[in-house]
């Protein structure tokens, strides 16, 4: 059995050698890429945005952000927990000695 002919044939045969690129091609195209030169300062935010487009890097932003938060929320939760220690030690002294709260007040002129 023959297949059918294919409709590109004809345009295949026709088609002739591609023409061989310029001389100074790769020369023409460094000196492009080296006219762009570096990015510019301006172009801080797209890096910025390539970083987080990238899932590792994003999820460990994440995980940066919620580790320093729960550190932030230990330390602010020590802090409440020394002042209420302290405080209930003075509690607990003006308890056993009520005499403290007479030398802790200033006297009355």
């Amino acid at each position: 059995m023959i297949p059918p002919p294919d409709p590109l044939d004809p345009l295949l045969d026709r088609w002739s050698e591609a023409p061989e690129p310029q001389s100074r091609l790769s020369a023409d195209v460094w000196h492009r890429i080296a006219e762009a030169g570096p990015q510019s300062g301006s172009d801080w935010r797209a890096a910025v945005e390539a970083w987080f487009a990238r899932p590792p890097f994003a999820l460990l932003f994440i995980a940066c952000c919620a580790l320093l938060g729960l550190f932030l929320a230990e330390v602010r939760v020590n802090r409440l927990e020394s002042e209420r220690s302290a405080q209930l030690a003075r509690s607990y002294l003006l308890l056993i000695d009520p005499l403290l709260a007479e030398k802790a007040e200033p006297p009355h002129t």
